[in-house]
């Protein structure tokens, strides 16, 4: 069998625009976008958003551009509008212990009317304490306990005056202290000199008197506390005897706006019955005092301070459960953070101050992450495996590092929380992870994996058409005719190089609409047409290929020898692609080989040079075993032969250029020459069938560019493998050639099918050879005479096998 000749309806698949059912995009706009060509990460997204047992997290893999962020977070909010709208999260201040604040979970909306009332309460209650405080009850009532205190301090001042008399002391009262001064008998003052005088015994008595004399002022002055402390106390039981119903009260009132559910709370009872404790014990604040009043409105402002609520997630808004999308992931924004602020040289902070992140206001709803983004920071990624494993997240202090101005630690309460995780991955971070983590990928049950590529059929033509009509509403665009769309979906075909699939990366979709209506727009057009999108894809290229335009120019410039024309034997043009990321292209490489009478079998020197990689090293061992495979009949073999990639001076990788490889080792050895117009990509197995490459459109355009610019001669063509036909989507100008029969396309099954046509002669009959050996007029003919001719070659020398010197191999380093 030989090789087939393609004919130019085969290099491309053309997409009829009246088969689409629309004139242009404007009338799809009707018609809502889908999981075009997703339909297996579609059902996997919707089951995983929909299962509530925890776990059940969603890990969404595929390449950047197929639309999984936001396909998923169109499902996301789907899926949350169904959901009830979760509880609002609020902190409270601790009155037991003030460093741990609690945290109270209210139905949505009322942490905005418990915050509103408490707001009102700090506003009207202190008013209206004063008010009670300053009536004329309270004055009667507590003028009555400051004369009761003022008669019994009299009584017992007196009860010391006579003491002190007895003791022939007289006292008077100087500020905070009692003088006392020794009287004679005469009721004169005894100075010093004359108590000098007295007898000894005398002396030692008004000495014991005055020791008397000191007890019973100490005895008075505690009598004097206690009576001020009772009366304190008095007062302070009158202040709350006569502004507990107002206390009481207003709280009573801000209970009646709460939902009735919240009544018999019994964390919010016990707060309010806290507040009203903790109000009365300071209701000495709210008495005027004209002295130091701006002190007392400060202590008394940071007293209410305390009965506020920080309302941290406020759900009154929502209408479903919330979903978030976290782009820049870091502790604070995930889990958190405490607030501080600089007050006389100090850094305070409070329960006010605490902050949430993106995992508590997503509870009860979805929160997206890109894995990307959590990988680069270590200590995030272990604090998120730890949630995920205990559910529930501690708001945590925002570190050790402030030295001598550290402030007192607050310990928030930790919350229970419940959210599903939708994280955005690659599929080989997925199995990664699998491997060196499997406990985090146990949290992720949900597998939503996004396809490279989709098989192509009218409906997804049709959801494609959709895509762009949506696109160019968003961004106001004018739209895509009919032809317009059939080229946009024609591209689609040529990324993923396929007559049969169609792309799923539809951001380079979307790229070439923006660019297309750009150039519409500047030749004020109503529609983008075909020209616009091949002004476009012109625009890109050029924009790109200095690299292929070089590496062009070098070759037509012979700065690298490649011959485009005419027969050479051990020589021939294989093909390769070089993908820049941005930009890839075609170009053929020369390979050369040479053989020689000997016993070193095949010699790979871009393998001995550590150029080569695995996969070219493999084809390069299946080729040796085929090649020894062919010539069985004869073997051993005596054969010394090297082949090369001329020019070639980076690394070589892949195994598309063993077919070409084989094909230049046969001629040097059968000494029959090469067609040097044809180029020839294709892998080979150890029986000879040629297996499809990648890259087979930038390959033979590469190819066709060079035979372009020296001109077409009608000889020039390519050799590819049979299995690539449906990966054929070739720029229209290799088309036009090969329809006007300037240039060539043929297939190939089995290697021998393109050793016929490089040579002109039959390849051999390989069935045949294992009996009879190869015709002496075929190619492998030729190449057994020469065999034979090395076996005899190396018996006349009768020297044993020479190890051939080779350079250290990667396994010898």
């Amino acid at each position: 069998m030989s090789t087939q000749f393609l004919d130019f309806s085969q290099l491309r698949l053309t997409i009829d625009p009246a088969a689409l059912g629309f004139p242009d995009t404007s009338a799809l706009l009707q018609h809502p976008l889908s999981w075009i060509g997703q339909e297996r990460a579609e059902l996997a997204a919707h089951f995983g958003l929909s299962m509530m047992q925890p776990d059940y997290h969603l890990f969404v893999l595929g390449e950047e551009g197929s639309g999984r962020s936001s396909l998923l977070h169109q499902a996301m909010r789907t899926a949350a509008a169904n959901l009830p709208v979760p509880p609002d999260l609020c902190y409270l201040y601790n009155f037991v212990a003030p460093d741990k604040p609690q945290a109270v979970r209210l139905p949505a909306g009322q942490g905005r009317v418990l915050r509103q009332s408490l707001l009102q309460l700090a506003k009207s209650l202190p008013a209206e304490i004063i008010q009670c405080l300053s009536g004329q009850n309270f004055k009667l009532k507590s003028e009555r306990a400051e004369k009761q205190f003022k008669t019994e301090t009299g009584q017992a001042y007196n009860k010391l005056d006579k003491f002190a008399e007895s003791l022939h002391f007289a006292i008077h009262r100087e500020d905070e202290q009692i003088v006392f001064t020794l009287l004679d008998e005469k009721g004169e003052i005894l100075t010093a000199e004359n108590l000098l005088k007295l007898p000894k015994a005398q002396r030692s008595a008004i000495e014991q008197s005055e020791q008397a004399l000191r007890d019973a002022i100490l005895q008075y002055f505690e009598d004097f506390k206690r009576i001020e402390k009772e009366k304190d106390q008095a007062l302070a039981s009158l202040r709350q005897r006569i502004v507990q119903p107002v206390v009481s009260q207003a709280l009573k009132k801000v209970q009646n706006g709460l939902h009735k559910s919240l009544k018999q709370q019994d964390r919010l009872k016990a707060y309010f019955e806290q507040m009203e404790t903790d109000i009365l014990a300071n209701l000495a604040l709210f008495e005027t005092d004209p002295g130091d009043e701006e002190k007392r409105q400060a202590e008394l402002s940071q007293i209410f301070s305390r009965y506020q609520i920080n309302l941290v997630v406020d759900n009154a808004d929502e209408r479903g459960a919330p979903v978030l999308i976290e782009d820049n992931p870091s502790a604070y924004a995930l889990f958190g953070s405490i607030d501080y602020q600089f007050e006389n040289g100090k850094l305070k902070t409070d329960f006010m101050r605490i902050r949430v992140g993106n995992l508590l206001k997503a509870h009860g709803g979805f929160l997206m992450l890109h894995l990307n983004d959590l990988l680069t920071d270590g200590p995030l990624w272990v604090k998120l495996r730890r949630f995920l494993r205990s559910k529930r997240l501690q708001i945590e202090e925002p570190g050790s590092a402030w030295a001598a101005n550290a402030p007192a630690s607050l310990e928030p309460e930790a919350v229970d929380v419940n959210v599903k995780i939708v994280l955005i991955g690659s599929r080989d971070q997925y199995y990664d992870l699998q491997e060196i983590d499997p406990e985090f990928m146990r949290r992720f049950r949900v597998k939503v994996d996004f396809a490279d590529s989709f098989v192509a059929s009218r409906d997804t033509y049709l959801a494609s058409a959709v895509f762009v009509s949506h696109a160019c509403e968003a961004a106001k665009l004018p739209h895509f005719s009919a032809t317009a769309v059939a080229r946009l979906l024609e591209e689609s075909h040529r990324e993923v190089e396929d007559q049969k699939r169609q792309s799923a990366i539809f951001a380079r979709i979307e790229m070439l609409i923006l660019e297309s209506a750009a150039i519409c727009n500047a030749r004020r057009g109503r529609l983008v047409e075909v020209v616009d999108i091949s002004a476009a894809l012109q625009a890109r290229r050029l924009r790109h290929n200095y690299p292929d335009l070089r590496l062009q120019e070098a070759i037509l410039e012979d700065e690298i020898a490649i011959a485009l024309a005419g027969e050479e034997t051990g020589q021939l043009n294989a093909l390769t692609q070089i993908d820049l990321g941005d930009h890839s292209f075609g170009t053929p490489v020369r390979v050369t080989a040479r053989t020689f009478a000997g016993e070193d079998g095949v010699l790979n020197i871009a393998r001995e040079v550590d150029m080569s990689g695995p996969i070219h090293d493999k084809g390069m061992l299946i080729l040796q075993n085929y090649l020894t495979g062919l010539f069985a009949h004869i073997a051993p073999l005596a054969l010394s032969a090297s082949i090369v990639f001329e020019q070639e001076y980076t690394s070589v990788e892949g195994d598309s250029a063993s077919c070409a490889e084989l094909y230049a080792l046969l001629s040097s050895l059968a000494d029959v020459p090469l067609r040097q117009g044809i180029a020839v990509t294709g892998a080979l197995n150890q029986f000879g069938e040629v297996l499809p490459v990648g890259g087979i459109n930038d390959k033979i355009e590469g190819f066709f560019k060079l035979c372009e610019k020296r001109g077409l001669t009608g000889e020039q063509g390519v050799l590819i493998p049979y299995q690539n036909r449906q990966h054929l989507m070739l720029d229209h100008a290799v088309v036009e050639a090969v329809k006007q029969g300037l240039f060539a396309i043929y297939t190939m099954e089995h290697v021998t099918q393109g050793l016929e046509l490089l040579t002109g002669l039959p390849a051999g009959n390989i069935e045949l050879a294992h009996a009879h050996g190869y015709s002496s007029d075929t190619v492998l003919g030729h190449a057994q005479k020469t065999l034979l001719t090395f076996r005899r070659a190396c018996q006349l020398t009768q020297h044993p096998k020479t190890e051939h010197r080779r350079l250290p191999s990667r396994l010898d380093k």
